[in-house]
C-alpha cells in the first residue's frame, strides 16, 4: 500500500515537477463568486445573515467575493455550493443553469481543476418594487400614533 499525503482542507497542491503550486480554497471560492455574480438574473449571493454582513462590509468599502460560496476541494477536483438571490421575474432554473456553467468554466479555466458538481440554492427572490416601497414609505404619515 502506497503512502498518501493528507493535505490540509484549506489548500490544493499541484506538483508540476519544477515545484508545487498552492491554491487556497478561499481563492477558488472567490473565482466561483465572481463568476456567479456576473450571471444576469443573480441579485446577490448568500443567505440572509451573509447578506447582512455583506451590507456592513459594503458600508466600509470591503467586499467578500466568496460570500454565498462553499467549496470542497480534493487533489484534482472541486465541488461547489452556491446560495443566491435571484431577480424577479427571471426563470429560476435558467439562472441556476447559467450560474452552474459560469462557475464550472471559471474554475476549470482559471484554477485548472475539474468541477464534479455545482449545487445551487435559490433562497430568495428580489422584487425591485420592494425597494421602491421601502424608499417611499419614509415620507408617508404613520397609520397609528
Amino acid at each position: 500500500m502506497a503512502a498518501t499525503t493528507v493535505l490540509p482542507s484549506t489548500a490544493t497542491l499541484a506538483d508540476t515537477g519544477a515545484g508545487k503550486t498552492v491554491i487556497n480554497d478561499g481563492v477558488i471560492a472567490k473565482v466561483a463568486g465572481i463568476a456567479a455574480r456576473e450571471v444576469p438574473g443573480v441579485y446577490a449571493l448568500g443567505g440572509g445573515a451573509a447578506r447582512a454582513f455583506g451590507a456592513i462590509r459594503t458600508a466600509i468599502n470591503t467586499t467578500d467575493l466568496g460570500q454565498g460560496i462553499s467549496v470542497e476541494v480534493g487533489e484534482t477536483q472541486v465541488a461547489v455550493d452556491v446560495t443566491l438571490v435571484a431577480e424577479y421575474p427571471v426563470a429560476l432554473q435558467d439562472v441556476a443553469d447559467r450560474v452552474r456553467a459560469a462557475v464550472t468554466t471559471a474554475i476549470q479555466t482559471l484554477v485548472g481543476m475539474d468541477v464534479t458538481e455545482v449545487n445551487i440554492t435559490v433562497n430568495d427572490v428580489h422584487i425591485p418594487s420592494d425597494d421602491d416601497t421601502a424608499d417611499s414609505d419614509s415620507g408617508t404619515e404613520a397609520r397609528v400614533q
